[in-house]
């Protein structure tokens, strides 16, 4: 049982660094220029939230729910989603940082990222059918045995994978962008 239920509620300027705040649940709340930076959030459930202008950045989700959550302007550095919950698992990113953050092996099939650095984040064996990374950099980005089918990178800069060890089919790249699919055989394109 959840220790404290929060609904409807906008919560502004908290400063929840390093707080236990492991077993409750937030629905519909608006955080807003909140710091949660290494917080404890075992298992508790944020469903459809929206986090503005916040710091989330090494927080624990471990059996975390994060259902329908919207990250605007967010810092998520090395941020851990393979821990949390697989259950209705749905989030969007809108100019956030993602740098180091996981999401290996997670099913987040139409999921949107407008805007965001996401570089040296793990992707291996994630299911991203059908998602968008718009305006992205993906320097670094870790891409080993990742659905990437139907996925669209066409204004997304720096990514690289190998299409013979993830699933690429009606894949959406740039021109420009494709050159990152012959990284391992260490050509010098010019043009």
């Amino acid at each position: 049982m959840k220790q404290m239920t929060r609904q409807k509620q906008v919560i502004a300027g908290e400063n929840f660094a390093d707080a236990d705040l492991s077993h409750q649940e937030f629905e519909a709340c608006k955080f807003i220029h909140c710091d949660f930076t290494k917080a404890n959030l075992t298992d508790t459930d944020f469903i459809d939230c929206t986090f503005e202008n916040c710091n989330l950045s090494m927080t624990v989700l471990k059996d975390t729910g994060v259902k329908n959550v919207a990250f605007k302007d967010c810092k998520l550095m090395g941020v851990d989603f393979s821990r949390s919950k697989d259950f209705l698992l749905s989030f969007s990113f809108d100019k956030c940082t993602l740098d180091y953050s996981i999401f290996h092996k997670k099913k987040i099939k139409k999921t949107r990222f407008n805007s965001c650095s996401i570089k040296e984040a793990d992707f291996s064996e994630t299911d991203l059918t059908e998602s968008v990374f718009n305006e992205c950099n993906l320097s670094g980005a870790r891409f080993d045995n990742t659905n990437l089918e139907k996925v669209d990178l066409r204004t997304a800069i720096n990514y690289s994978f190998d299409p013979e060890f993830n699933k690429v089919k009606n894949a959406k790249l740039s021109l420009q962008g494709a050159i990152g699919l012959l990284d391992k055989y260490q050509l010098n394109i010019e043009g």
